[in-house]
């Protein structure tokens, strides 16, 4: 099978469908449906997290996934899709993409990335991988490694990049990524309005994931609530 993926997903919306343990909308019932409803809003492509949330969006959509499984380890601050185990699991479930964390530290149990990604390679030959990135060394990192994407995903979400946003002075950081890598890049992370999605597109963004803005009700809702309650 012919993975089409970055011909489908260029200059387009991926919707992120995810909920983690303890968030309201956490079944891979309710993720199949909202991807769904994203599909039929236009989405190409679905952000999904675990093999069970794959599945069922598969079966529910016949969309494009990026595929990853969020696992913490204790001796590791990387948990998106952390080891081999996971990006093996992901990549079984026949999603396009397996996304995994990229941001310099070390993976559990001190396992080699370079090495699980030619384990993934030579069992899934038609799998794209995608890096989610938080630096620029990161980037760099990935483009060497091989990836086949990389993500802004994880800039703003690590101790390095904390507080920071990809929309920051103009978009400063994600012009600086465009610029260090010649390898497809989707932007992700913070896009929350339709003209920063506009905006990444027209700097050279091969694609846009979109998560929270459209598909965490509990995360809208308290940015209404902390408006009343200032």
């Amino acid at each position: 099978m012919t993975n089409h993926f970055l011909q489908t997903v260029k200059g387009q919306l991926i919707v992120s469908c995810q909920a983690l343990p303890g968030e309201p909308l956490h079944s891979s019932f309710i993720m199949a449906r909202m991807a769904l409803a994203a599909k039929q809003a236009g989405a190409v492509a679905i952000r999904a997290n675990s093999v069970v949330d794959i599945q069922a969006i598969q079966d529910e959509t016949h969309l494009p996934i990026i595929g990853l499984n969020k696992v913490d380890y204790p001796d590791s601050k990387v948990y998106i899709t952390p080891t081999i185990k996971e990006m093996r699991a992901v990549a079984a479930t026949g999603a396009e993409v397996v996304a995994c964390q990229v941001t310099g530290e070390t993976r559990p149990n001190k396992e080699s990335l370079a090495d699980s990604i030619k384990q993934i390679r030579a069992e899934f030959p038609e799998t794209l991988l995608m890096a989610d990135t938080a630096t620029l060394a990161d980037v760099t990192t990935a483009t060497n490694l091989g990836f086949d994407l990389i993500g802004t995903t994880m800039h703003g979400y690590t101790e390095a990049t904390q507080n920071m946003n990809l929309t920051d002075n103009d978009f400063a950081y994600l012009k600086a990524v465009l610029k260090a890598t010649k390898v497809p890049v989707i932007a992700e992370g913070k896009i929350d309005t339709p003209e920063k999605m506009l905006a990444c597109l027209k700097l050279g963004c091969h694609a846009v994931v979109v998560g929270g803005a459209i598909t965490r009700p509990l995360q809208i809702t308290q940015k209404f609530i902390a408006a009343l309650n200032n």
